[in-house]
């Protein structure tokens, strides 16, 4: 009787392991490959903007719906976060990064919701060549935005997750978001400290919500 409960046992345990490893498997087959995330992103994204027309004349509600349903799940918005913040970010309180975080979302949301009035019937989002590994744990994607004029230079750095790669830092026409930000970042907590910084941001979305 012990040595059938033993043989059963293992055999359980056996059935588990398996069990866990197909799974593991199954999770790691579906995540997408980096260049394929970003295109397939953008063009949700840009198809979106495209069949409402509220977006294209600005509704910033319609434009944080879209943002938090079809991109902030993509983003690791900490870190994007924490870089433009600084050394700084390690003395933060949790209630003041999280201040941060959200104020600099809607800073960043204002910002794209100009980008994507822009946006139109013939605006298409190409994959250029990319000059970096994917196999690594962080990758660069480059992409063009056309349309009419001259294409926008669009690149997103990546980092790869247990839950899929997740962008942390966007190149927009050539500019870095989290080094441009981290300049003047970097001025008002010279001026204020973090809270300085949180003050600072939430004016700019206050004017900037009353001007819109």
């Amino acid at each position: 009787m012990l040595n059938l409960m033993k043989t059963t046992g293992l055999r359980h345990l056996c059935g588990l392991l398996v069990s866990a490893f197909v799974m593991v498997a199954h999770a790691q087959d579906a995540i997408k490959a980096p260049d394929q995330l970003i295109k397939e992103v953008t063009t949700s994204v840009v198809d979106s903007v495209k069949a409402d027309k509220a977006i294209q004349s600005g509704d910033f509600k319609r434009v944080i719906a879209l943002v938090d349903q079809k991109v902030l799940p993509h983003v690791n918005f900490q870190r994007m976060t924490a870089a433009s913040v600084g050394r700084k970010w390690r003395e933060a309180t949790p209630e003041q990064k999280t201040r941060l975080q959200e104020e600099f979302k809607i800073l960043l949301v204002r910002v794209y919701s100009g980008a994507l009035t822009q946006v139109k019937e013939n605006t298409t989002v190409e994959l250029k060549p990319s000059r970096e590994s994917m196999d690594g744990p962080e990758t660069i994607i480059r992409t063009e935005v056309k349309g009419r004029g001259e294409p926008i230079k669009l690149d997103y750095r990546l980092e790869k997750t247990p839950a899929g790669w997740k962008i942390y830092d966007v190149n927009v026409a050539g500019i870095w978001l989290v080094e441009n930000y981290r300049s003047s970042f970097a001025q008002e907590i010279g001026k204020g400290g973090i809270d300085g910084l949180i003050n600072s941001l939430a004016e700019k979305n206050k004017s900037a919500a009353l001007k819109s």
